[in-house]
């Protein structure tokens, strides 16, 4: 099998300590793996030195899995992808370009064959929620979406999870977040823009539409912040073209690549953070049929947002890339 050279641009954060774990875990195929500090950080990681970012360290690199803030990487992804590598990034910067593929693998991967050079990851709580509506958009195509996301503290970076742990220990003051997290929930995520919803929700609305080619689709979405250390979860209402059941939802869902349904209401078995934590498939419970509309279902969606909400995803469409020889 041909290996690669892969770079992993800001190793140090949450994200890319985890793409590190899952190049490993999933055996890509690795000639080199460098290791690249946007801030100039020295050192060793895994026994690897850590890089400085420069243009220099992109030469003869195949594939860089990018997370090192949307400003670095506006300026430094075109420049790795002018060296011959192809970025996946997993910053915000690139995934409303048009000449930009937005890739989910188990729902769009074809999308992967038109890149110039750089490929985005969607947003963490738009992939978990791509992934679980793909079949049953398949099936009865989805009209509208309503979603109120729960997102970890995980999500908000490593800064923040020593906040939450601090605050545990009864430092209550709150530096990274604009309020205490600890017993707290914060309806904020990112900056509010003009109407009043935040980047964060419009991030949901406009990548689902690019990612599902369908901009008929019409979503609306809160997204919450909430003291758990990882795992986003996600309710989910849909109204659909097509009458959907609670039989046939769960017979798609069970079918549906990236997906693990626990539903099993008598048994109290229903996804839960604590259940995804460190697995890869996104967890889909609490089907049942939207009793207020003709065609209406809801769902309850659970995934790990270091993993299939950024690192996982990433990794997945470089395997892509191998697997239709694009490098």
């Amino acid at each position: 099998m041909k290996k690669y050279v892969v770079a992993i641009l800001g190793a140090r954060s949450a994200v890319g300590q985890c793409m590190y774990d899952i190049v490993k875990q999933r055996n890509f195929p690795v000639s080199e793996l460098r290791l690249i500090s946007p801030s100039g950080a020295k050192g060793e990681m895994h026994g690897l030195p850590l890089l400085p970012l420069t243009a220099e360290v992109f030469q003869g690199v195949d594939v860089v899995l990018s997370s090192p803030g949307a400003e670095i990487s506006k300026e430094w992804s075109p420049v790795a992808a002018r060296a011959g590598a192809v970025v996946i990034d997993n910053t915000s910067q690139f995934r409303m370009d048009k000449d930009v593929p937005l890739v989910v693998p188990e729902v769009n991967p074809e999308d992967v064959k038109w890149h110039k050079g750089i490929i985005a990851n969607p947003n963490c709580s738009t992939i978990q929620m791509v992934v679980a509506l793909k079949p049953l958009h398949d099936y009865a195509r989805i009209k509208r979406i309503v979603v109120s996301t729960y997102q970890a503290i995980s999500g908000a970076g490593s800064e923040a999870i020593e906040e939450m742990n601090n605050q545990l220990k009864g430092q209550l003051v709150p530096k990274k977040l604009a309020y205490q997290i600890l017993h707290n929930l914060i309806p904020q995520i990112d900056v509010f823009v003009e109407n009043s919803y935040t980047k964060e929700e419009m991030k949901m609305v406009n990548e689902t539409m690019k990612i599902m080619h369908d901009n008929t689709i019409r979503l609306t979405a809160t997204c919450v912040r909430v003291p758990v250390f990882n795992s986003h979860s996600e309710s989910v209402n849909i109204e659909t073209e097509k009458k959907l059941t609670r039989a046939k939802a769960i017979e798609l869902l069970k079918n549906a690549p990236g997906v693990c349904v626990v539903d099993d209401p008598a048994a109290k078995k229903y996804p839960m953070p604590i259940l995804a934590d460190g697995k890869d498939e996104t967890f889909v419970g609490r089907i049942r049929e939207d009793e207020s509309i003709a065609n209406g279902l809801n769902l309850w969606v659970v995934s790990d947002n270091l993993r299939k909400g950024a690192a996982l995803n990433a990794v997945q469409i470089a395997e892509k890339l191998v697997e239709y020889g694009m490098i």
